[in-house]
């Protein structure tokens, strides 16, 4: 897919059909067709824009050719087949060229959707520098968002264990410690870009576009003590359950071994008097009464023993 879109005197938006100064391009999972001419009509290197759709493609800046070439992780949501949400990252690219400026991501992503339907403050398409300022501001705040969103699911599903320990609660638990991951790691990435984009001359800076790049990065490393937070928490708890569970297991294999060994009075008794010779009291008229109180007396006295030292 491939939109162009240009801020018009007004402030408002507009959707255009040719590429022209001051416009951005925006790209979501490009034709090959698409891909050539933003590459003929801007001078783009085709190999940076499908860099960019590579999903395993580590955030960089590069500057060449009068162009700064972007690349960083941004978060997104899927589900699961339960419908569980999943939280990940992918790269988007953003391409400063002399005349415009062009993103290009993989799939649709609700970071640039800001932009499109005007959302942002002091948003234009013609200030290149401060809107792909903007757009990295925009990205950590949703790092932020989803983490918040990470930490109210990791909490729901604890309730839900200390009710009931079952494989779906557990599974939940990992899946959020592994976007935990992919946050903190793709964050990390991203501090790098930022810091070069401050130290060196890559993007040419008024000294607003300065406050902002230092917000984005105060923000930035917000998300990386928060996801790093989390990720310890969660770990933590992982190991609490996974000793809990064990724990359980323990006692249910105590009590049920207590079980057996205070039944199997009952039945070493019957057993002694279901034998074909001669036994004591076996021609009394109490003989099974008094077969069944012995029985009842040792299973009675082996549960209070084992009650007295707590097996169960």
């Amino acid at each position: 897919m491939l939109e162009i879109y240009k801020s018009s005197e007004q402030r408002d938006l507009l959707c255009v059909e040719e590429i022209s100064k001051g416009c951005w391009v925006n790209m979501v999972h490009p034709s090959e067709d698409e891909i050539l001419r933003v590459a003929n009509e801007t001078g783009v290197a085709v190999d940076f824009i499908k860099d960019a759709l590579d999903d395993e493609e580590r955030p960089r800046i590069e500057k060449e050719d009068g162009m700064v070439y972007i690349i960083v992780d941004y978060p997104y949501i899927t589900h699961d087949e339960s419908g569980f949400p999943i939280y990940e990252t992918i790269p988007v690219g953003i391409i400063q060229t002399p005349n415009c400026i062009i993103t290009v991501s993989l799939k649709e992503t609700p970071v640039l959707n800001e932009f499109k339907s005007n959302r942002v403050k002091e948003f234009y398409t013609f200030k290149k520098t401060r809107f792909a300022l903007q757009i990295l501001y925009v990205i950590s705040i949703y790092y932020l968002r989803y983490l918040k969103q990470i930490n109210k699911k990791t909490n729901e599903i604890e309730r839900e264990l200390h009710q009931s320990m079952k494989n779906k609660e557990l599974y939940a638990f990992l899946a959020l410690e592994k976007s935990l991951v992919y946050f903190t790691t793709s964050l990390k990435s991203n501090k790098v870009v930022l810091a070069k984009i401050m130290r060196f001359n890559y993007l040419k800076m008024y000294e607003e576009d300065k406050d902002l790049l230092e917000d984005v990065i105060i923000e930035n490393t917000q998300a990386i003590e928060m996801a790093e937070t989390y990720s310890s928490i969660l770990s933590g708890m992982m190991d609490a359950f996974a000793s809990i569970i064990s724990n359980n297991l323990n006692m249910v294999m105590k009590f049920l071994t207590s079980i057996t060994i205070i039944l199997s009075f009952p039945t070493m008794v019957a057993s002694f008097y279901g034998m074909n010779v001669d036994l004591p009291f076996q021609h009394n008229a109490y003989a099974f009464i008094l077969a069944i109180s012995m029985a009842v007396l040792l299973a009675g006295l082996t549960a209070f023993i084992f009650w007295k030292k707590k097996y169960f």
